[in-house]
């Protein structure tokens, strides 16, 4: 049978056919720079949800590490008088409680973010990347404003700031990358087994207490030191107290292992990620 003709001037439209990676295929970073918009956009918004329908609003920020830092400097400060390197207890606490508030918040909010954004993820397409790391980033804000409670404890205390402190960006970013490794993997595995994420919170406090958040590494035997520090915030929290409080360095070389550890989670996470988005969608 012939077909009808089709009317002069009149064609068919495009058809775009968008899938998602199947296999283990590349990560199309590249994407995520087409999308930075939408970066912006749910960042900013994901920060106004955080604080709303509260009292005190973004007051928050500042709050919580504060009453953190009391509570554990009665603790382990006055009660447990732990070690501290020869400073005050509650700068001691509160340089170790901002690199570890944004791995903590950061590694949550990454891996809850594909359930928390389930909604729109569901009705548009973009690169599934792009929720995670919104979820890491957020807690840039609620450091940077803890960062001038900061300021303000080091003047009190007669702290002057070397030129250390602009190595603090790599501390940074270490911390930056291991709260991403972590979101991306429990990201995948809590959008599957929702129990997941109770694992990551109990997971988490422990993590806190292997890392001397609340106190110094000297209380850690000489012999053990080298297996302490492959825990990559061990060099994060070191990191941060040489930079602004004139602790001790930590060694260069026991941060190679840590970061090469970092890389590789990091990119067998994103990949493990991206292998899983297609059925994503059908799960949540």
């Amino acid at each position: 049978m012939i077909s009808p003709p089709r009317p002069l001037g009149k064609t068919s439209p495009p058809l775009l056919r968008i899938e998602p990676s199947r296999g283990w295929g590349s990560l199309h970073l590249a994407e995520l720079w087409d999308y930075r918009d939408l970066i912006y956009m749910l960042l900013w918004r994901q920060i106004q949800g955080n604080y709303r329908q509260m009292a005190l609003g973004p007051l928050w920020i500042v709050i919580n590490p504060l009453i953190t830092m009391l509570l554990y400097t009665l603790i382990f400060g006055v009660v447990a008088n732990l070690p501290s390197d020869g400073l005050p207890y509650p700068i001691f606490i509160y340089t170790a409680l901002l690199p570890w508030n944004f791995f903590s918040e950061g590694a949550s909010g990454a891996s809850r973010s594909l359930v928390n954004q389930q909604g729109l993820i569901s009705k548009v397409y973009f690169p599934r990347l792009v929720v995670p790391i919104v979820g890491v980033l957020s807690g840039l804000v609620n450091f940077f404003a803890s960062m001038i409670i900061l300021i303000g404890l080091m003047a009190i205390f007669r702290i002057a700031p070397t030129a250390r402190v602009l190595t603090l960006p790599l501390f940074l970013l270490l911390a930056t990358a291991t709260a991403l490794s972590v979101g991306l993997w429990f990201a995948a595995l809590i959008v599957r087994f929702r129990d997941v994420s109770t694992f990551l919170g109990y997971l988490l406090q422990g993590w806190m207490y292997a890392t001397p958040v609340v106190y110094s590494i000297q209380v850690i035997p000489e012999q053990w030191h080298f297996l302490y520090r492959l825990n990559p915030m061990v060099g994060v929290i070191e990191g941060f107290r040489w930079a602004l409080l004139g602790t001790k360095a930590p060694p260069l070389v026991a941060l190679i292992l840590p970061v090469s550890f970092v890389g590789v989670s990091l990119i067998s996470g994103a990949y493990y990620f991206r292998h899983t988005e297609r059925n994503i969608i059908d799960i949540v």
